[in-house]
């Protein structure tokens, strides 16, 4: 292959979900542009350096602008090597620290925000062209990211954005002053883009919104989001439905009835609960209570018994007593959680958590951070453990363990998103990815599950799915040594309020 003339790219990821969508989409505007992932070449034939790195920031914890300028520097003497070499930022903390990113790190080309990733190729070639750094941060989305060319990491797996934005004003967050007023799709484009996804061979989808269940707001129908879970369930060869992340306050019942008669829409739920103290809660401006949220997952375990609930926890926010973290230790305890992402606060410049008077010492907020560690430890790893002995369905993936080829076994995820390490008998089919597998369980750690019951006679039926064939076909034409990538999908049709439905228009016509 002619490699001199090739030019190539690297994206590198911090942050959440939607910050993985976005890379997803910023790679299909490289690759649109002409460039290469550099991932994809062989390892003997990949140059010195890409000839473009990209960072999609994150603004969320306290050392993300320290872990970026870090990254930078350590760039700045592969730049100086490589004098064509392009460096751009952008994400969130490209939104917030617009003016001084390049102030810091002068050898930046390009700066540019969350409501104008679809610039960025353009803005490369006027930093080249001009010898000087650009920056172009929009305030206000113009063009929804779905309508923008995408190169997804999975071949089976695909995120579907439904909204962007978050119209709540929690005072430890600076995500709605980044990311802006929540905009909605119209129901008919999320599903257009589901059924495109489909044809690609992707078996399983993500919605993805920053208050995914508040979706409908922008257009005035608060039971949006059940009617489209429900139309996902209409879809042919649409074998599983995620969805990340809801908001308590805007929990309904109606979602609850979705999930539980809906067979593709998964039992497992992430619900975030940052604290369980009520006075906290409304100091974060979190507007519900912990007698609500534990009265979700009442309605959601007696609707859905194996449901696995996830959240996340914020330890040391500002005043916090510890007769408030006992509250939190109480409603974790009754919530049996099977698995929790723990934050200790760390002030963000811009928030309203941010100047509240009694911030508390490193020293506290770790010890209590530690405690609340050790007991969701030991939730977590009962909670596994009432796995043992039950029969699950494993969506099969490329190399989720660690371990798993000391083992010889493989991995993926069961229906809950628990993530289970299978063993498979000797001389017995071996699924690809994305392919299903039922297996049998037969230890609950902590963290995963195990499922060596096929070793001693047990379950092991494999299923081959339209997601295997398409991982498939994808090893078939990578080079050795390379890892392949789907190839680069157009987006979808740019978004707009829809027509108001008529008041006889039933949930399926979504």
């Amino acid at each position: 292959m002619e490699t001199s003339a090739m030019k190539t790219y690297e994206v590198r990821t911090h942050g959440c979900q939607m910050n993985v969508h976005d890379s997803e989409r910023i790679s299909g505007l490289l690759e649109s542009a002409g460039y290469v992932d550099l991932a994809g070449l062989a390892a003997d034939e990949r140059p010195q350096a890409p000839d473009v790195v990209v960072f999609n920031t994150c603004a969320v914890r306290e050392n993300a602008d320290n872990k970026l300028y870090g990254n930078l520097g350590h760039l700045r003497p592969v730049k100086q090597d490589n004098p064509g070499m392009q460096i751009a930022v952008g994400g969130c903390l490209a939104q917030k620290d617009r003016a001084t990113i390049v102030e810091k790190a002068p050898w930046v080309d390009v700066v540019f925000g969350t409501h104008n990733v679809g610039s960025l190729p353009v803005l490369l070639e006027r930093a080249r062209h001009n010898a000087e750094a650009q920056v172009e941060i929009l305030e206000s989305l113009e063009t929804f990211p779905s309508t923008l060319p995408t190169r997804r990491d999975s071949a089976y797996s695909g995120w579907v954005s439904i909204s962007v934005g978050c119209n709540n004003t929690c005072t430890f967050c600076i995500v709605p002053s980044l990311r802006g007023k929540e905009k909605d799709r119209r129901p008919g484009e999320i599903l257009a883009e589901i059924e495109a996804l489909l044809q690609q061979g992707v078996v399983e989808i993500t919605l993805l919104g920053q208050n995914v269940n508040s979706y409908g707001v922008e257009f005035g129908d608060r039971l949006a989001f059940g009617k489209l879970l429900r139309a996902c369930g209409d879809i042919e060869g649409l074998e599983r439905v995620r969805f990340t992340s809801p908001h308590p306050a805007a929990f309904t019942d109606d979602v609850i009835d979705a999930m539980a008669e809906t067979p593709n829409v998964m039992p497992s739920l992430h619900m975030p609960l940052q604290s369980g103290s009520d006075r906290v809660l409304k100091e974060m401006r979190r507007s519900y209570r912990s007698t609500k949220f534990l009265g979700i997952l009442d309605r959601v375990r007696e609707r859905i018994p194996h449901a696995a609930i996830t959240t996340d926890l914020i330890v040391g926010f500002p005043g916090e007593t510890e007769e408030d973290f006992q509250d939190t230790l109480d409603v974790v305890r009754a919530s049996r959680f099977s698995s929790a992402f723990t934050f200790q606060y760390s002030v963000r410049p811009g928030t309203p958590a941010a100047t509240m008077p009694d911030q508390l010492p490193k020293s506290v907020v770790q010890q209590r951070f530690d405690r609340l560690i050790e007991l969701q430890e030991e939730i977590s790893w009962s909670e596994n453990r009432t796995v043992e002995g039950r029969t699950v369905e494993v969506l099969v993936a490329p190399g989720e363990g660690r371990k798993d080829a000391e083992t010889q076994r493989l991995s993926g995820r069961a229906q809950d998103n628990r993530l289970v390490h299978f063993a498979v008998p000797d001389g017995a089919e071996r699924p690809r990815p994305g392919d299903m597998v039922e297996v049998d369980v037969t230890y609950g750690a902590p963290h995963h599950l195990v499922a060596d019951g096929a070793l001693t006679g047990g379950t092991y039926r494999v299923r081959r799915t339209a997601g295997g064939d398409a991982w498939e076909a994808l090893q078939a034409g990578a080079t050795p040594g390379a890892s392949p990538k789907p190839a680069v999908s157009l987006g979808m049709p740019s978004i707009g309020k829809p027509a108001t439905p008529p008041p006889s228009t039933p949930a399926c016509s979504l």
